[in-house]
């Protein structure tokens, strides 16, 4: 498969999605029960089920169980080709443009993009920069809507904000940097591996941004940023520091934070030009999808593909699970999936399986799935 009328052609046979679902969470191809690991499984093809032996309640489960497609009554059909239209397009897609191309309502397709967000989310035990690593770019940006454009009852929620006059009458200010009402995102570029992370933060304050530098970059690595003063404490805290001054300039020789910028314009148009409004507490899901695709985008040295991505996202499904209850805050976190390994872990099983996958992919994809770790 290469495009996306392909993949709608090969998902639409139910067939064809079970192969699929088994190569890619069991490379090997023994499925096993996701409750107790048995290999002695049937598959009941009417029912779309397999069916354990094992002495435990659910003996049935479909391949769904264990995944964010969990407890869902889409079909593969329509889930497989969601993943790839929210994995390649470069500025994402409507939720409303999903409910119109798979036939289901607007809610579902919004509910279905958050799932496969969270399957797109890349979560490395690596550190950026170090000995091995080249510079890292970081930079903090400020996301969300223009006070002017708020709801007048909004517009006003702070005591004495500074205001413009207009035709219409009195209007909230636009502020910018820390004043403004925005949500602030912290991200860092590694420009070796072109990889890039983001993080929601709460304020731009000088803790805040220090935890999430020594959470993902190594000590001794080089660090570029702008002026801001938050940073200065970075070289006594063991790391090279370089700044380039805004104001004055945009780039001095390698000094310079154009890469992460690049990221933050991409962020910025999917976030204006196609999800329009976005709430504050799905915002890190909507960073981490354009994190995805920025980086496992097409480059001269590893030519990946629409289909490489779509492979690597479904590769990643496995082990997570967001409810409709989790995502629209009405009850905390949900606990992660536990595979049942008799005594072994689900990172020694992805330890054990990977070898087997990496086999069967392409020379791109296998190079990516390696990387990350899934």
């Amino acid at each position: 498969m290469k495009t996306l009328q392909q993949a709608i052609v090969h998902f639409s046979d139910r067939e064809n999605c079970r192969q699929f679902m088994v190569f890619m969470r069991w490379p090997d191809g023994v499925p096993r029960c996701p409750y107790c690991d048995a290999t002695k499984l049937t598959w009941m093809a009417k029912a779309n089920q397999y069916r354990c032996y094992g002495d435990h309640p659910k003996q049935k489960f479909s391949l769904k169980v264990g995944t964010v497609f969990e407890d869902s009554p889409i079909g593969l059909d329509k889930w497989l080709p969601a993943a790839w239209l929210i994995c390649n397009c470069k500025n994402g897609i409507s939720s409303y443009e999903i409910a119109r191309a798979l036939g289901v309502t607007q809610k579902t397709a919004w509910f279905m993009m958050h799932r496969i967000r969270m399957a797109m989310w890349e979560k490395s035990f690596y550190k950026m920069g170090g000995n091995d690593g080249g510079p890292v770019e970081i930079d903090e940006a400020y996301v969300g809507g223009e006070p002017k454009n708020r709801h007048k009852n909004k517009q006003f929620a702070r005591q004495n904000p500074p205001t413009v006059q207009t035709l219409n009458g009195l209007r909230p200010k636009n502020k910018t940097g820390r004043l403004t009402d925005k949500i602030p995102v912290f991200g860092m570029l590694d420009r070796e591996t072109r990889k890039v992370r983001t993080q929601v933060i709460p304020e731009v304050k000088r803790g805040v941004l220090m935890d999430a530098i020594l959470a993902n970059i190594e000590k001794r690595s080089t660090i570029y940023s702008d002026g801001l003063r938050d940073y200065i404490p970075l070289k006594a805290m063991g790391f090279i520091h370089d700044t380039v001054n805004h104001v004055q300039e945009y780039v001095r020789g390698e000094v310079h934070t154009n890469g992460i910028e690049n990221y933050w314009s991409l962020l910025k148009r999917g976030l204006k030009g196609t999800y329009i409004a976005v709430e504050p507490f799905h915002l890190h899901r909507y960073a981490e999808e354009q994190a995805f695709r920025y980086n496992n985008r097409a480059t001269k040295d590893n030519p990946l593909n629409d289909a490489d991505r779509f492979m690597l996202a479904i590769s990643q499904i496995s082990g997570k699970r967001l409810t409709y209850a989790e995502l629209t805050g009405k009850v905390g976190e949900t606990e992660t999936f536990q595979f049942a390994r008799l005594g072994r872990t689900t990172e020694t099983r992805e330890e054990e399986t990977l070898d087997v996958r990496l086999n069967s992919f392409s020379a791109s994809s296998a190079a990516l799935i390696s990387e990350c770790g899934t």
